[in-house]
């Protein structure tokens, strides 16, 4: 009985430890970001990871580690590199964990940035970049 016991007790945080594990990778993903990793930032893709990036002159959707590697050699070339990061939120089920956080990006332009970061199984799936350039959002 205490055997059975255990492994349902075990059974039941191993999401609450993959969701601290995904947040570690998450904050691992933005500080290799910060200092223009490319080798550390793909490393936490899977081979059909998606990234959707809204505004900016990286806008568009990248999928697969080709056009993300791409894409990262491009951006670290602006220099851009955060200023201001804010607190991961985090939201977990058990098909996987997402973080949301605000980032201000500075260099050649200033940049506030809302990231979205979905983990599943251990690896990050999808990401999202929302720019904020000024203005009016288009309706």
């Amino acid at each position: 009985m205490k055997q059975i016991l255990f492994l349902i007790c075990m059974a039941m945080s191993l999401p609450v430890l993959a969701g601290k594990l995904d947040e570690a990778k998450a904050k691992a993903h933005l500080e290799a970001i910060a200092v223009g990793d490319l080798e550390a930032v793909m490393h936490d893709y899977p081979e059909n990871a998606f990234l959707e990036w809204v505004g900016g002159p990286h806008d568009g959707q990248y999928r697969g580690k080709k056009a993300l590697r791409d894409m990262w050699e491009d951006f670290f070339k602006g220099r851009l590199r955060p200023t201001k990061v804010g607190e991961l939120k985090a939201y977990s089920s058990p098909q996987g964990v997402s973080f949301e956080t605000e980032v201000e990006y500075s260099g050649k332009r200033n940049v506030k940035v809302w990231h979205l970061f979905i983990y599943r199984d251990g690896v990050l799936a999808v990401e999202i970049w929302q720019n904020e350039m000024g203005g009016e959002a288009k309706q």
